[in-house]
């Protein structure tokens, strides 16, 4: 992605994208995070307006159920739970009592490479990723799950295994914020783009079966080693992409002359040309389509955030529920 320096009167461009955006996110602004992280899950069973229950099968398939014993039907027995089978064959009513896996590990695969430190609203996507990953570890270890990462730079790629508890989201939190405050506005280290490839290959190595492998990332340098990857993450696990991106590379503004860097080379051009700025729409365009097509050939859900808006409310928008229609558990308790 083109990053972009107007020109001043001067001739001289300004080092800092059109607008100002936050560079950086502290340790202790993610912890605060803890008290957004509700009202959105990761899992199925999401309501009718969320984008995991599209009109496509998701193959997110949430924890399992493991058969426990046939017993005798006993009153206030869920019906749905009869073994007709069993009732007919024993002349008494039998239910088939099941028990929910202990927990689910889930894998935050989290982009923090120099591409990321692009903003040109509210804040960087490497911020916005970052309070992506605080809000899922979170929420994951407040439903009883263990959350890991698989955190990633232009060098460094870190290894967090997952831990239940308030323990485990903070060993998450502690790296995505070490990595995002290592980052600059320096040219990305060659071979950057490669360390996509490098996390999922991680990835696979780490998430051995019935995982939930959740990708944030703007998929800056993905190929097709990316799509075979993803696929080969799929046949035992679940895979979920939110996808960071900045309105600036949907649209290009018209802002006169510029300075267009891709980090390692730059070229002026004017952006005020109507062809230059089709060119770029229908580029980026071509690109989203095709991660819009391997989402949807492997039944990936995306999650688009944008970096105009604050990271949680975008997330109970795309995956939440309802305020009005939060279910209320037997010991009435809010599901939130």
């Amino acid at each position: 992605m083109a990053r972009l320096r107007e020109r001043t009167r001067d001739g001289k461009g300004s080092a800092t994208p059109i607008a100002e955006a936050r560079a950086f996110v502290t340790l202790d602004e993610l912890m605060r995070l803890r008290h957004q992280a509700r009202g959105f899950g990761f899992l199925p069973r999401q309501p009718v307006h969320s984008l995991l229950s599209g009109r496509h099968a998701s193959r997110l398939r949430g924890r399992g159920l493991n058969f426990e014993e046939l017993r005798h039907y006993a009153e206030g027995d869920d019906t749905r739970t009869i073994d007709w089978l069993a009732t007919a064959r024993l002349g008494t009513p039998h239910v088939r009592v099941y028990s929910e896996e202990r927990d689910r590990p889930v894998l935050l695969v989290t982009d923090q490479r120099g591409a990321m430190f692009f903003g040109s609203r509210r804040a960087m996507k490497s911020v916005v990723a970052s309070e992506a990953a605080a809000l899922a570890a979170w929420r994951v270890t407040s439903l009883g799950d263990r959350v890991g990462a698989i955190v990633f730079g232009d060098r460094d790629m870190v290894s967090v295994g997952p831990q239940a508890r308030d323990a485990g989201a903070v060993r998450v939190i502690a790296e995505v914020a070490r990595q995002n405050g290592a980052l600059g506005a320096g040219a990305p280290l060659p071979g950057a783009e490669g360390q996509l490839n490098e996390a999922l290959h991680r990835a696979e190595r780490m998430a051995t079966h019935d995982w939930l492998v959740c990708l944030i990332t703007d998929a800056a340098g993905e190929n097709a080693e990316t799509a075979r990857l993803v696929t080969r993450l799929t046949a035992h696990n679940d895979v979920l992409a939110i996808h960071i991106h900045d309105p600036l590379e949907l649209e290009l503004p018209d802002v006169g002359r510029a300075v267009f860097s891709s980090g390692e080379a730059q070229v002026e051009a004017d952006s005020s040309s109507a062809g230059l700025r089709r060119r770029y729409a229908e580029d980026r365009a071509a690109w989203r389509a095709r991660l819009t097509g391997l989402s949807r050939r492997r039944a990936i859900p995306v999650l688009g955030l944008s970096t105009d808006r604050d990271a949680a409310a975008q997330l109970r928008e795309l995956i939440g529920k309802r305020t009005e229609r939060r279910a209320v558990s037997a010991s009435g308790a809010r599901d939130d």
